[in-house]
């Protein structure tokens, strides 16, 4: 089968399409041939050798997969050839198949196609859990959401929104995203390319600022974004697209009785409940139409390099997924 892989850190360019075995199906799995795999900043940080843990030479990335069962193992009763399936996955996405077990698995619901079942799972179960598990939403709140038209923003803003916040403020550095944000239901938008950003985030909360903050880029952006906390306010990290160590004082934080939290997906896929479960609300969300997914582009898998290049390079809007 066809699959991208890499054999050294690098630049887009070491993403090379290759040719290896198709996975053998072992005890409790099945076999997925791959329709479309998300493409993510982690897949980024992965190619550079700058991930959260140690990637191994030479790495086919991926961790975001929807596609239809061809194979079972013998002792596999809950799914069969022809399900249309999704998953997250620890790697292995950019190829034309996929060995999966089934624990990863959920059914696609009818109403839901592929490109966006894959554009749904990482960026929106990490949506869901920054706010409901590490940031700790509750109804009538406020929430500020950076990079709001980007995969994990857009999700975001509206899920925000579906779990009752009061008020959803969103950020961006176009008038084309900030559009963008609106229209997904964001309450007030900003620009915060321009100076200041942080004092209209409290002057539209009148100066109360904001229950929580999803934040993705670091440096001076996560320190002003520590001023737009109201008390208690909680402010989830869940990226560094900056590329900065941040030093800040921890003082600041006693001020307003605020919270700095870290997310990181992967130890929410060690719960197989709550993945599956969330997984399974968040499809719900985009069958019933009361989510909207923006699919930006989905590009053939031998432009892997090229949709890294896009990502990088913040010319893309929404999700961005490959077709095998």
């Amino acid at each position: 089968m066809k699959a991208i892989q890499f054999h050294e850190y690098g630049k887009p360019d070491v993403l090379k399409v290759v040719d290896v075995p198709t996975p053998q199906v072992k005890q409790g799995h099945v076999l997925v041939q791959v329709k479309a795999a998300g493409v993510n900043f982690a897949d980024t940080a992965r190619r550079y050798g700058q991930y959260l843990e140690k990637t191994p030479l030479p790495y086919i990335p991926g961790g975001e997969v929807s596609g239809v069962i061809t194979e079972v193992a013998p002792d596999v009763t809950d799914f069969k050839v022809g399900d249309r399936v999704v998953a997250l996955t620890a790697n292995g996405g950019y190829a034309e198949y996929i060995s999966l077990h089934v624990s990863q698995l959920v059914q696609i619901p009818d109403q839901v196609d592929f490109n966006q079942a894959a554009a749904i799972l990482g960026q929106g179960l990490s949506a869901y859990h920054i706010l409901k598990t590490s940031g700790q939403m509750k109804k009538n709140e406020t929430v500020l959401v950076h990079a709001a038209a980007g995969g994990v923003g857009t999700l975001a803003v509206q899920l925000a929104k579906i779990m009752g916040a009061s008020h959803v403020i969103a950020t961006a550095s176009s008038t084309e995203k900030l559009e963008l944000a609106t229209s997904l239901g964001a309450d007030t938008v900003i620009n915060y390319t321009e100076e200041g950003w942080h004092k209209q985030v409290r002057s539209v909360t009148d100066g109360k600022g904001v229950d929580v903050v999803l934040e993705m880029v670091g440096g001076e952006i996560f320190k002003n974004s520590l001023k737009c906390l109201a008390i208690n306010g909680r402010l989830v990290i869940y990226g560094r697209a900056g590329g900065q160590v941040t030093q800040f004082d921890p003082a600041i934080l006693m001020q307003r009785n605020v919270s700095v939290v870290g997310f990181w997906l992967v130890h929410i896929l060690n719960d197989t409940k709550l993945y599956k479960d969330s997984l399974k609300e968040l499809l719900t969300y985009i069958s019933e139409g009361q989510l909207k997914l923006i699919v930006g582009e989905a590009l053939p898998l031998e432009q892997a390099d090229k949709a890294h290049e896009l990502i990088e390079g913040r010319k893309t809007i929404g999700k961005l997924v490959l077709n095998p």
